[in-house]
């Protein structure tokens, strides 16, 4: 086969296996515990969907997330939904609920904690021009479905970041939205 040059890339075909579950060598629960954590708190402002909610402790659990707080209207484990698309992940990523996020904000910022709302807003930063600092503990803010995050909730945050979007539709799924914002910031925070 000829290499396929796209955009000054080239792609020489391969014949890649398919890794087994068993050839990548993942934590266990005890060992995913133990590791060293991203300094990352995820904060889910009244979720709605169950699925989406175990999608982001699936997500989690990917890039080592310190904790997941549960706020407002947010299921909590266990729940059969959750379960289908964390496959597990409740039981590595710590959680915790708070009824009240406004609180909860207050109580991280005291702490030192950054915290960031994931929104569309005046003044956002885009994501791709976010430069976390490497001593800095950051919680991120994603809202609900179809409000979005909290006005009050986004006027007490440090700062808010959105993700660019170049099509015809205003935003992305919170699942998508937190996938590709802490993939972005772990990758980041690596360096």
């Amino acid at each position: 086969m000829l290499p396929v040059i796209v955009r000054n890339y080239t792609f020489v075909p391969m014949k890649n296996r398919k890794l087994k579950n068993s050839e990548l060598d993942r934590k266990t629960i005890a060992e995913f515990k133990d590791a060293k954590k991203t300094p990352i708190l995820i904060i889910l402002d009244n979720i709605r969907s169950l699925n989406n909610i175990g999608s982001v402790f699936r997500t989690a659990d990917a890039f080592l997330i310190e904790k997941i707080y549960l706020c407002g209207i947010t299921a909590t484990p266990p729940h059969k939904d959750i379960q289908k698309t964390a496959l597990g992940a409740t039981d590595t990523v710590s959680w915790e609920y708070q009824k009240d996020t406004a609180s909860l904000i207050e109580q991280l910022k005291a702490e030192g904690v950054q915290v960031i709302a994931i929104e569309q807003a005046e003044d956002a930063i885009m994501l791709n021009d976010f430069r976390p600092e490497a001593k800095k503990k950051y919680a991120v803010v994603f809202g609900n479905e179809v409000k979005g995050v909290q006005q009050s909730i986004v006027t007490a945050s440090d700062a808010v970041i959105e993700i660019p979007q170049y099509g015809s539709k205003h935003s992305l799924n919170i699942s998508v939205s937190t996938g590709v914002v802490i993939w972005d910031l772990f990758c980041k925070l690596q360096k």
